[in-house]
């Protein structure tokens, strides 16, 4: 406690200096309570206005996945070089050591399999387990459009209004079935429906045309899926595309962990997503990473 004694009045107020209040940078959040902002704020870099979270939640209706074998050995490499870990509770428990301070959006759906309806997800994570886990986000699936859509809707609507008791965003991830097309009218629909329902921000995925004009029909930040496996070149394209059409960053698994050289897929994405590089610019930072890696692995 302060001492009583020898108290000061206060006398340098700078009258003269207007209160300085700055507006949030992230698009539809400027409303937000101060926890929420800054669990924001973790997720997305404030000086780009953008986030590479690297996605290894796979597991959790796939399996061990190729590159995901062993979390341990594949993906603690990577860590440094992502904003965001996007991840199930288990393999956070399990594989990321506790010391690791990157902000964590926790998968918190589940209860399906890719040997069954992928739309039939309930709610697999409590709050007060995301609260233990410090997380900076909570993330459900929607499928808009599958057999279980009501239910996916469902799901990411409690986890809005529980995570908004305690100032946790929510971010909704649009799923698309196998006979769903990927076209601007699908994405408009699925995008928009989770702004509505108060997603804090969205996954979703890049396809041409129309992609600014889905980006500029959300109103709020819209990051884009990796999806499958591409030649590096194409990923680091989608990704170029991606921001320059207004998305606010990516979250890519596949396209990193199994890529020939992951350490050097995310240092390029990062500097496509943070940098503005162009896709040949930063081809040569993973080409680069990558012979440095074989030269060392020669030695």
């Amino acid at each position: 406690m302060a001492d009583k004694d020898d108290v000061k009045e206060g006398k340098e107020f700078h009258v003269d200096v207007p209160a300085k209040t700055e507006p949030f940078f992230l698009k539809g959040s400027g409303a937000l309570d101060w926890g929420m902002q800054n669990r924001l704020a973790r997720i997305f870099n404030p000086v780009s206005g953008r986030t590479v979270m690297l996605a290894f939640d796979h597991g959790y209706f796939q399996g061990p996945t190729t590159g995901l074998e062993r979390i341990d050995i594949n993906i603690l490499p990577l860590v440094p070089y992502a904003d965001v870990l996007m991840c199930t509770r288990g393999a956070l428990r399990t594989s990321i050591p506790a010391a690791t301070t990157k902000p964590v959006v926790l998968r918190c759906s589940a209860g399906q399999s890719i040997l069954t309806e992928l739309s039939n997800e309930l709610i697999a994570v409590d709050i007060e387990d995301a609260l233990r886990l410090g997380v900076s986000a909570m993330a459900a699936q929607v499928y808009i459009g599958a057999e279980y859509e009501h239910q996916s809707i469902s799901n990411v609507i409690k986890l809005i209004d529980t995570g908004t008791k305690y100032g946790i965003p929510t971010l909704a991830v649009t799923g698309v079935g196998a006979d769903m097309t990927r076209d601007e009218r699908y994405f408009s629909l699925a995008t928009r429906i989770c702004a509505e329902i108060g997603a804090h921000y969205v996954k979703s995925y890049y396809f041409e045309p129309g992609f600014e004009r889905v980006v500029a029909g959300c109103p709020v930040p819209i990051v884009i899926a990796g999806g499958k496996k591409l030649p590096e070149l194409e990923a680091l394209e989608m990704a170029y595309k991606a921001c320059d059409q207004g998305a606010a960053g990516v979250d890519m698994g596949r396209n990193i962990f199994q890529s020939d050289s992951p350490v050097g897929m995310i240092q390029a994405v990062g500097a496509v997503v943070h940098g503005g590089e162009k896709p040949d610019k930063a081809m040569q930072i993973y080409e680069g990473v990558k012979a440095d890696q074989e030269n060392q692995g020669a030695e």
